[in-house]
C-alpha cells in the first residue's frame, strides 16, 4: 500500500492512500496537534467528502480497532496447519478488575494454557508483553489457545 505523504503549509501534514474504489482515506495531522480523519470525494482527491476530528485516545482507539484485526489475522494464518489452536481478541474492559493491574496478575497462561502474544494500546502494539506490564481498559490482548482456553481467558479478564 502506497501512504502518499503531502505537506500543507500552515496546517500540518496529509497522509493518504487510494481504496481499491479510487476514493482516498487519511489523516491530517495539524501542526496545532489536531488529528483529522478524511475521505476524499471519488471524482476530485483534493476535496473532503467527509472530515472528523478526532482527539489522541479516539484516535488510539480506532487505530486499536483497525490494527488488532490484521494481527490476529495474521496469527490465524500462520496457525492454520496446527488443529484446534486458535487466535482471538480479548478486550480490557472499563469494569474489569484486570483494569490497572500487571499481566501476571490474571495468571492467564497457568489457569487456561492461552498465551499472550501481544496488546494493542492506542494504536502501538506491544508484542510479547511480560508479567509486569500494566493492563489498562481499553486495551485489545491478542491471545492464542484452543477454543475453550480462549472461553476461559475471556472469562477470567471480564470476572477475575
Amino acid at each position: 500500500m502506497n501512504v502518499e505523504v503531502t505537506p500543507l503549509p500552515g496546517i500540518g501534514v496529509r497522509k493518504d492512500f487510494a481504496l481499491r474504489n479510487g476514493r482516498r482515506i487519511g489523516v491530517i495531522s495539524h501542526r496545532d496537534g489536531k488529528l483529522e480523519l478524511i475521505v476524499s470525494k471519488r471524482d476530485d482527491p483534493d476535496a473532503c467528502l467527509a472530515e472528523i476530528e478526532l482527539n489522541y485516545d479516539e484516535a488510539g482507539a480506532l487505530a486499536n480497532l483497525l490494527g488488532a484485526p490484521q494481527l490476529v489475522a495474521q496469527l490465524a494464518e500462520e496457525h492454520k496447519d496446527l488443529p484446534g489452536i486458535r487466535t482471538k481478541q480479548l478486550p480490557i474492559k472499563q469494569d474489569s478488575p484486570f483494569d490497572g493491574r500487571p499481566l501476571g496478575d490474571t495468571a492467564m497462561r497457568t489457569r487456561t494454557g492461552v498465551s499472550l502474544v501481544a496488546v494493542m494500546r492506542a494504536g502501538q502494539v506491544h508484542p510479547s508483553p511480560g508479567p509486569d506490564f500494566t493492563l489498562a481498559a481499553g486495551d485489545l490482548l491478542v491471545a492464542v489457545g484452543t477454543r475453550d482456553g480462549l472461553a476461559e481467558a475471556a472469562e477470567i479478564l471480564t470476572r477475575g
